[in-house]
């Protein structure tokens, strides 16, 4: 047998699975001593102790909280999802240490999840360092990269030796665990540099610090939107990245889990947005909420869609009753014009992200979202030609009467020329709209499917009924 073979039957034997959440029950509801359950807790992750708290009552879990002691049921709050629930099971000074004792961003989105009367008995219960550092991330808003920033850091001034660098870190670890990049000031504390924390260690006594900084260290400012430099954090695989202030003060740091979570934010607002909903809804968030964030648009596009309506009937006004059968197939150029229109705002939406576009690639983009509705439209309309033009002259059970029979292929004609035209507009559509709306500062992801499916039904309709009354009532390429 071969290694490739022995692979394959390998990975369709895999070992079960433990199953921590039993493994988790079992020991907090057991009658050991506190000690032996705290010894044997230290072995597994907080998001897993935090994913068993529903299953606990709640005689078990402030039993488990004050085993587990402040700082751990800190990092287990951390991964919650509905704190508050939580928190109102423990008094407003235990629950002022663990907010403590968490990075000051998981604190600040803690805080946000409770009642203002809650909120506020709390943050005066805390130290006033901690208070501070939470005001700073809280001043920034949710659309600022310094909303997603923690104060969790290290950092030295430039001007130290090695060994004082060195000296700084070990002071500052025992309150900030993000050690494994540290920041270089200078004496403004304004951001100069940065340095691996590997690096420092493995430096000779009398090498200059200067020697071992890196001042090319990316940075971003905390005004900045998440939108503008979700990429530039994208692009660098460091563990943080260091977040000014405009003045380039050092006033914080985006860690790499920050950044998973910041861009996973983003991509679930941008598929709320594609699905027609204000914001992204919750699993478990009351009925009248998930309405609240549909109905909006739902309002929206019910005023488009009457606008729709109003359209065709206008346009059918003005059609011989022989030509009837064009209704038949008006799905079909909708249908397609908003498959297409779709398809272009999907590619556009990922190309507006990379904020490096410049207006010579966005013209190129254009052009070419063009010629791919164009080529599409042609070998589409083509087949639509052929395909509705044999089936109106063969196989319907039209009456001569009707000239259907006699004008299958005319008929067919204009169904196939309807469907170029508005896939060719539908590209455009799906391309321009989001690069207007990314022009004048609005979120490209606005201009959600919905939104250009429903624009596209408009433009399709126009273009469909206003071919058919160019080539059958102006032109008159045939007569009943």
């Amino acid at each position: 047998m071969t290694e490739e073979e022995k692979d394959e039957t390998n990975e369709n034997d895999l070992p079960e699975k433990r199953h921590f959440e039993e493994e988790l029950l079992k020991i907090i509801k057991s009658d050991d001593p506190p000690e032996r359950i705290k010894e044997e807790l230290n072995d597994y992750h907080e998001n897993d102790i935090a994913a068993i708290l529903p299953n606990l009552s709640k005689q078990e879990r402030i039993k488990l909280y004050k085993i587990l002691g402040t700082e751990r049921v800190s990092d287990v709050f951390s991964y919650l999802d509905n704190v508050e629930a939580y928190i109102g099971e423990i008094d407003n000074e235990k629950a002022a240490d663990i907010i403590e004792s968490m990075d000051a961003d998981d604190a600040v989105d803690v805080l946000d999840e409770l009642d203002d009367s809650k909120k506020n008995d709390i943050i005066n219960l805390m130290e006033q360092g901690s208070v501070e550092d939470i005001k700073l991330i809280d001043s920034y808003d949710e659309d600022m990269i310094g909303s997603k920033m923690t104060t969790n850091y290290v950092f030295f001034n430039k001007n130290l030796s090695v060994k004082q660098a060195m000296k700084s870190v070990i002071d500052q670890a025992a309150e900030n665990d993000n050690i494994t990049t540290i920041y270089a000031v200078n004496d403004d504390k304004t951001f100069y540099g940065a340095i691996e924390l590997r690096d420092l260690i493995i430096a000779r006594e009398n090498t200059p610090l200067e020697d071992i900084i890196s001042t090319s260290y990316p940075y971003i400012y905390a005004k900045e939107t998440i939108e503008e430099c979700i990429e530039k954090l994208k692009d660098y695989s460091e563990d943080s990245i260091p977040v000014l202030r405009k003045n380039n003060v050092l006033i914080g740091v985006i860690t790499s889990s920050d950044i998973v979570e910041v861009v996973d934010e983003e991509m679930s607002d941008d598929y709320a947005k594609f699905a027609g909903l204000t914001e992204e809804e919750d699993l478990n968030e009351p009925l009248r909420k998930s309405m609240r964030k549909r109905i909006p648009w739902l309002l929206i596009l019910l005023v488009l869609g009457l606008v729709v309506s109003s359209v065709i009937q206008l346009f059918q006004r003005h059609l011989p009753t022989g030509l009837i059968v064009l209704y038949t197939f008006q799905s079909l150029i909708l249908d397609m014009s908003g498959n297409t229109g779709t398809q272009s705002l999907g590619v556009t939406i990922r190309l507006l992200s990379n904020d490096s576009l410049d207006r010579k690639s966005v013209w190129k983009f254009v052009l070419k979202e063009l010629k791919v509705g164009l080529c599409n439209g042609l070998l589409i309309g083509t087949l639509a030609c052929v395909s509705v033009g044999l089936y109106l002259t063969f196989l319907t059970s039209y009456t001569k009467t009707t000239g259907i029979p006699y004008y299958g292929f005319e008929i067919s004609a204009c169904i196939g020329l309807s469907l170029i035209c508005a896939m060719v507009i539908a590209s455009l559509t799906g391309t321009l709209i989001p690069m207007f709306f990314k022009k004048i500062g609005i979120d490209p992801a606005v201009a959600s499917g919905p939104l250009i499916t429903t624009v596209n039904d408009f433009i399709a309709v126009c273009t469909y009924y206003g071919i058919s009354l160019i080539l059958f009532v102006q032109i008159g390429v045939f007569v009943f």
